[in-house]
């Protein structure tokens, strides 16, 4: 992979990119800080969904290695096209989580790429992507179990996914007992009404119950551009963020 010209394009997207993701590390490293958290704690999963497979190769040359998607097929396109520019003999490959919702249908065609799925929020859909991992396992597309994060709705609106609070410990229950599952979090989105360190600070003690039960399950997702930091504060363990780092959305 060369560096600074991925694709035939000068270096002024790449150094648009080092700026802005240095600026974001910083205000991870910040946030960490402020909330009196060991630095390095929080993860910094940059979302690339609707951006080229050139800015994810930029973006592994600026260091980055785990990477956030939310539309199938065009991450399995993405994906496949990274790792082919990349080449086998790579010294590190990058992971990809599904940070996005997931139709049933598409579950295994994510489970043959995702490390981790951010979003779930039903036991159906918990189904078809143990059915997906196992079909993924059988062909050797992955060698893990497909992590998990249930997504949790802390205003109760159906309408913007998630699970209730209340039915968390039974889909939990489900995912526990899934096989070729990692149930490892929790994943959440401040909803737009209201103070963002309220929800925040409901967050963190909804995850402080869900570790009481599922021990294993500390990764906390939560936090995005217009609010890491907040999040950072009430105990995320990992930001997703696109804007700050990419820009605005390309138009199609």
């Amino acid at each position: 992979m060369s560096s600074g010209n991925v694709g035939g394009v000068d270096d002024a997207r790449r150094a648009e990119l080092a700026a802005n993701l240095a600026a974001a590390r910083t205000r991870v490293d910040d946030a960490e800080r402020a909330a009196g958290r060991s630095s390095g704690e929080v993860t910094l999963l940059v979302v690339t969904k609707y951006f080229p497979a050139a800015d994810v190769l930029r973006l592994i040359e600026l260091g980055c290695g785990e990477f956030g998607e939310s539309r199938e097929p065009e991450a399995s396109r993405k994906i496949a096209e990274v790792r082919a520019a990349l080449g086998p003999g790579a010294s590190a490959q990058p992971v990809f989580d599904m940070i996005g919702s997931v139709q049933r249908k598409k579950a295994r065609s994510v489970a043959r790429w995702a490390r981790t799925v951010h979003s779930v929020d039903s036991a159906p859909l918990v189904e078809a992507l143990q059915r997906g991992a196992r079909a993924a396992l059988d062909a050797g597309e992955r060698t893990a179990p497909l992590g998990v994060l249930l997504q949790v709705s802390l205003d109760g609106d159906a309408a913007r996914g998630g699970v209730s609070i209340d039915g968390l410990p039974a889909l939990g229950d489900v995912v526990a007992g899934a096989s070729d599952l990692h149930l490892r979090g929790l994943m959440a989105i401040a909803p737009l009404h209201g103070e963002r360190e309220m929800w925040m600070a409901k967050l963190a003690g909804v995850h402080a119950d869900f570790v009481r039960r599922f021990p294993d399950a500390t990764v906390l997702s939560a936090g995005m551009s217009g609010d890491l930091d907040v999040a950072v504060k009430f105990g995320s363990t990992c930001v997703r963020v696109g804007t700050a780092i990419l820009g605005l959305r390309p138009i199609p």
